[in-house]
């Protein structure tokens, strides 16, 4: 399956991004995590932590699937709004969801200090704003929801955004406490760390095949053989067919990145910018000035193949950062197209199979793929070493 298409920017951002061997020959362990982007690092790395004796797979190169098309934005706030959630969910599950996002933007920001490597993670604020009157009204009940829960945020009236930002918007959100990274080098960083740690790393190594047993699985690989009592699939998008997920739908969507900006005082603490709007636009920066924006979904499941469509669809997301800011000598440097999983929930994919006591999931399916993932790790790791997680009914594939 075909992940992503055009000309990706972080890859251009890692300089020595280290190599692991082919897997040759026949190897055990206890667990076998399957997919190295931001979901197999980052669960490689929580069960070094814990000295589990694990192997870690991937068919290409650590980080180079979906998460080296990831945007990097870091957000306890989801596609879906609180107040859509507790309708679907009830309030109380609601709140214990964006609770855990909260708390899973914190233990990111404690690991990445932990890394040897930078991860290019900083704290933002968010502006989530109307993208139209109508959507003003529906934004106060978010505010005064997520006011009540102790969230960290402020509303905004059209005159306080004017203030901070170059454009007009009737209402906004301003959020604290969330935050950005680079993707890949999160990905890389995490599995050097694990590495260190004692997970055995094969890269250019794809599963063909599987065979489950009551002590756990044998693993075909193309050169040899690898059995684990327990496995956890972490190929995104790749897996929503064989985990039986009916609830999830895999769309496209399109996102540039500009030359440096010289001069980025125009912009309000570089916070990051979205909207009320379904499919919406997104906006953030970079460490050296850049300005990365995304969005334009469509349902199609494969991305652009078509350049002058992709080079289309540059333009398009360039007008767009130009409507909001005074950036007339603006130009893309780098523009690609994507595959994403959403869930019809907006809940991601996270914990056992439904009919396989010993088989796992970690989906981040959605806009926040990569909060969804630091949560499921823990989730995940609570199932292996204590049989139990608070959090694993809400997120159940057979939910």
């Amino acid at each position: 399956m075909t992940l992503h298409t055009g000309n990706l920017f972080w890859p251009t951002t890692v300089q020595h991004k280290p190599e692991y061997p082919k897997l040759s020959g026949d190897v055990e362990c206890d667990v076998l995590i399957i997919g190295g982007g931001e979901s197999g690092s980052l669960m490689a790395y929580t069960l070094s932590e814990h000295r589990v004796s694990t192997i870690l797979v991937d068919k290409a190169t650590i980080g180079s699937g979906s998460s080296s098309a990831n945007t990097g934005l870091l957000q306890f706030s989801n596609d879906k709004m609180l107040t859509d959630f507790s309708k679907r969910i009830g309030e109380k599950a609601a709140v214990q969801f964006y609770k855990r996002c909260l708390k899973s933007v914190d233990d990111l920001e404690v690991i990445t200090k932990r890394l040897e490597y930078k991860t290019d993670f900083i704290r933002r604020k968010s502006l989530f704003y109307a993208s139209d009157k109508g959507d003003a009204k529906k934004l106060r009940k978010e505010f005064d929801l997520l006011k009540k829960h102790g969230f960290p945020v402020n509303l905004l009236e059209a005159h306080e955004i004017g203030s901070l930002f170059p454009f007009e918007k009737d209402l906004a959100i301003l959020t604290d406490l969330d935050a950005e990274v680079n993707p890949l080098k999160l990905a890389v960083s995490l599995v050097r760390e694990a590495h260190k740690n004692g997970v055995q790393v094969f890269e250019n190594t794809e599963v063909l095949g599987h065979e489950f047993s009551d002590g756990g699985g044998l693993f075909r690989t193309p050169k040899g053989t690898i059995r684990a009592k327990k496995v956890i699939y972490s190929t995104g998008y790749e897996t929503a067919q064989f985990a039986s997920i009916k609830k999830a739908a895999l769309n496209r969507s399109y996102a540039i990145v500009t030359h440096p900006v010289k001069d980025m005082s125009f912009w309000y603490e570089k916070a990051m910018i979205w909207e009320t709007a379904r499919p919406y636009l997104y906006m953030r920066t970079t460490p050296d000035n850049r300005i990365i924006a995304g969005g334009l979904d469509d349902n199609h499941t494969e991305p652009e193949s078509d350049p002058d469509r992709l080079k289309g669809k540059g333009w398009e997301l360039l007008s767009i950062i130009q409507e909001h800011f005074p950036l007339r000598d603006l130009q893309v440097a780098h523009q690609w197209s994507a595959t994403f999983g959403e869930s019809k929930d907006g809940l991601p994919f996270i914990g056992r199979h439904p009919k396989y006591d010993h088989v796992y999931f970690l989906l981040g399916f959605g806009g926040n793929g990569t909060v969804y993932c630091t949560l499921g790790a823990e989730v995940i790791k609570d199932l292996i070493l204590y049989g139990y997680s608070h959090d694993a009914p809400l997120l159940a594939l057979d939910r």
